[in-house]
């Protein structure tokens, strides 16, 4: 059972992410939620949708301008309070790797902080124990946040994934974390060449066997857009079949900008799995 906030999910229980980013510059919606209306209104539009949670992120993973705890901090606490009031059953999460602004987004509301950077500031896991809220655990590859990779090689990419993740993760647990709340992603693009991503992608399932739930942000990645040699805005139909595969081998929560159209996929592959019946089963029987 996944517990985070008010919200439990079966093991079986598909769960979407909705990004909603809190930047000027972020590089597939190009700042059209850094102010509070837009972000609002994507917030109502992903619920409705069919998210589940809301992922708030107040810095661009990319090189760009430098943003320093204070404006994240700015960009981050006052629209969760706002979230949380509107929406007191949504899980609200908060895409960060510094931990002065774990501490301020727990205290503003959030239920999960998800470190896309693999715990680089290790007192973050700390913050989500004393909160008593989740904690995504991700591989990055060792790479400094907002930094892109180059020519970076693992003897078994796999390998280092688990390590790392499954790592992180028991200390998280050792902490205090709730296990229930605790999560592990392979971090697709973070630390890792487009070929990385691909492999970490078919070996989802040694993921999944480890017991851990298991996040993955695909969408609309790099690694997307090189396998297919589409631009940014041309990799939905590249990310869904990513989506299907991920969910085919386990993975339980998806982080997404196309919220209706990734839950059409989940049900698609949770039906086919046998865990979810027909929305309407007709056909031959009239």
């Amino acid at each position: 059972m996944l517990r985070l906030g008010r919200r439990e999910f079966g093991p079986h229980e598909p769960v979407i992410m909705a990004i909603v980013n809190r930047t000027p510059d972020s590089f597939y919606d190009q700042g059209s939620t850094f102010g509070d209306g837009p972000a609002l209104a994507r917030v109502e539009q992903a619920v409705a949708e069919g998210a589940a949670i809301i992922d708030i992120g107040g810095v661009k993973a990319g090189p760009g301008e430098q943003v320093d705890a204070a404006e994240e901090v700015r960009r981050t606490v006052g629209f969760v309070a706002e979230v949380r009031r509107r929406h007191p059953d949504v899980v609200i999460s908060v895409d960060t790797w510094r931990h002065e602004v774990g501490e301020a987004v727990c205290e503003a509301g959030a239920d999960l902080l998800n470190d896309a950077w693999g715990g680089v500031d290790p007192k973050l896991a700390e913050v989500a124990a004393r909160y008593g809220v989740g904690l995504v655990c991700t591989h990055a590859g060792g790479a400094e946040p907002r930094t892109r990779p180059h020519r970076i090689t693992y003897p078994d990419v796999m390998a280092d994934i688990l390590r790392v993740t499954v790592g992180l993760a028991e200390r998280a647990l050792a902490l205090g974390v709730p296990r229930e709340a605790i999560l592990i992603d392979p971090g697709h693009d973070f630390g890792k060449n487009t070929r990385h991503s691909l492999e970490a992608t078919r070996r989802l399932g040694e993921m999944t066997e480890t017991g851990w739930p298991v996040l993955v942000s695909l969408s609309n990645k790099d690694f997307v857009g090189e396998t297919l040699d589409k631009p940014v805005k041309e990799r939905l139909l590249g990310t869904l079949a990513t989506t299907a595969v991920s969910a085919w081998l386990g993975a339980q929560v998806y982080r997404v900008h196309e919220v209706a159209e990734t839950r059409q996929v989940l049900e698609m592959v949770a039906s086919l799995q046998g865990h979810r019946a027909p929305a309407v089963a007709r056909r031959g029987l009239a």
